[in-house]
């Protein structure tokens, strides 16, 4: 019972320490009751020690995971009950890991271990079919940038690395003073984590306070015209639509004005692609940039692709009948008197389940076509290879980001070393209603604008839009459910961050690391082992 009661504190510490209502310090010895309930199993539980470790470490997991985004269940019930129950589950498989491989070694290798596995997790996370990189560790600083500047240098997995070494500087002192019961120790421990926690903040605090901004702006206007997605969305027609982006941004443009922004799949009717010109998306986003000279559009829209011929088909396309089939698209599209022809890119990280069916060759024959229906979104999303840069000018691009694909580090990266020179992101948050599920979204924003020295526009149907500068600041928002418009500047950066340019090293490092020890774990342990 002791065990399942310090499982249950690790799990609301966690809790507590989660943006955007939480306090970051609490993530900093949340992994210790459950690391100690883990040791006290490890050495002395008697029975069955693997399937009480994993018993009490799916308890901190779940709390964490239920408190965390219990909002999912508003947008989807499956989904939600889903991500909860199998999130929790799988990082309870990685905390497992580490039990069996602290059985095996020492210390120092144990503890290795456990960072390493856990950032292979995240890794992972990011780039399989069942992607939820949502509780990456590193998120949890996105309310604090002035505590993780560096991050330009390590990505959130930099933050993941610092969490993990507090929490066992923390539980090593916690077994030594158990040991040793000397008073020194506590004071040395003391010191030591101080030290750990604060060097990286005083450090951060150092590129905050010295941070010099961008020497040339552009003047953009965003546009959150809060259409219920539920009630209204996909009942209004793209003609309403455009006459109500048409006023907001006849009510908020000045000549000055060099960018007006719209949100995700805002025109949502379902354009035929090879019609794409003739649309009233491409009408309404014309009448826009026609508000003066030199001003562009960019904005989302729902786009389809319908075909017969089997070579076309792909993994992601949608089979209507006989030889029939469609590819759905998410997209994003810039008009503007720079480019002849319409600029165009189509979201390429899909909300499982959702816009995408992971694993389809898997598991298609055995659920057939479990998609989840959210407010209408139930078709496999047709995704493209490269990161799009939409253009302004000649030297002037954007990243034309649609709603998740901001949650991902090295993702965002691929957009900047193609030549964006500030982020803009079109999201619609308002499946989820008014919860941490939309204010987590943007506080999410914080993180890349850190990772690339970029601003961030950030257009959201319902809320929160908002301007956010390259070190992680928020400059304007316009508060959910509230229809109206930003203006403000945004800064217009070149120069590339060592996380831009080499990503998620921290994880690849990780990856070997973790294979390396349980290998000689493994190997080690089986020598040892009597006859």
């Amino acid at each position: 019972m002791k065990n399942f009661l310090l499982a249950l504190v690790s799990g609301i510490l966690l809790a507590m320490a989660w943006p955007t209502y939480g306090f970051p310090i609490f993530i900093f010895f949340a992994f210790v009751p459950l690391l100690y309930a883990e040791f006290k199993v490890r050495n002395y539980s008697e029975g069955n020690p693997k399937l009480k470790v994993f018993a009490f470490s799916y308890t901190t997991f779940f709390i964490w995971n239920l408190v965390t985004t219990w909002w999912i269940y508003n947008s989807t019930p499956f989904g939600g009950i889903f991500a909860i129950l199998a999130n929790s589950l799988l990082m309870s498989i990685v905390f497992l890991l580490y039990h069996i491989v602290a059985k095996r070694t020492g210390f120092k290798a144990a503890s290795a271990f456990l960072i390493s596995i856990w950032m292979v997790f995240e890794k992972i996370h990011l780039n399989w079919d069942f992607s939820w990189p949502w509780l990456n560790l590193g998120n949890v600083f996105s309310e604090f940038p002035a505590w993780i500047q560096w991050y330009e240098f390590t990505g959130t997995f930099g933050g993941t690395l610092w969490v993990w070494l507090v929490n066992i500087a923390i539980f090593k002192s916690l077994l030594s003073y158990r040991e040793f019961r000397e008073k020194t120790i506590i004071a040395r421990s003391a010191m030591k984590v101080l030290l750990l926690v604060g060097i990286p903040i005083l450090i951060s605090g150092i590129i905050y306070w010295n941070y010099e901004a961008p020497e040339d702006f552009i003047d953009v206007v965003i546009l959150q015209p809060n259409i219920n997605p539920y009630t209204e969305k996909y009942n209004t027609t793209d003609r309403k639509i455009g006459e109500l982006l048409l006023d907001l941004s006849e009510n908020a443009v000045n000549p000055e004005t060099d960018l007006v922004i719209a949100p995700e799949t805002v025109f949502a009717d379902g354009t035929q692609l090879q019609n794409l010109n003739n649309s009233e998306g491409v009408f309404y986003g014309e009448q826009i940039s026609r508000l003066h000279d030199d001003l562009s559009f960019l904005g989302g829209i729902t786009l389809y692709e319908r075909f017969n011929d089997p070579g076309k088909v792909r993994s992601q396309s949608n089979r209507i009948g006989p030889n029939d089939w469609y590819d759905d698209y998410n997209s994003a599209f810039m008009i503007n008197d720079h480019s002849d022809t319409l600029q165009l890119y189509h979201k390429s990280k899909l909300v499982v389940g959702v816009e995408n069916f992971p694993y389809q060759d898997i598991l298609k024959p055995l659920l057939g076509d479990v998609m989840i229906d959210l407010g209408g979104t139930v078709a496999m999303k047709t995704t493209q290879e490269e990161r799009e840069v939409l253009y302004l000018q000649d030297s002037l691009g954007t990243a034309p980001i649609i709603c998740y694909e901001s949650v991902y580090g090295e993702y965002v990266t691929e957009y900047v070393e193609n030549g964006a020179n500030f982020l803009s992101i079109i999201t619609n948050d308002a499946w989820w209603g008014d919860t941490q599920g939309h204010q987590q979204h943007l506080s999410y924003a914080r993180l890349r604008a850190i990772e690339n020295r970029r601003f961030v526009a950030r257009s959201a149907n319902t809320g929160i839009s908002a301007i956010i500068n390259s070190r992680g600041d928020v400059l304007k928002t316009l508060a959910y459910e509230e229809r109206g418009s930003i203006s403000g500047r945004v800064g217009v950066q070149n120069e590339l961050t060592f996380y831009t340019q080499y990503g998620d090293y921290l994880a690849r490092i990780a990856q070997f690391l973790a294979l390396f020890i349980f290998l000689f774990s493994v190997v080690k342990y089986n020598r040892k082992r009597p006859a």
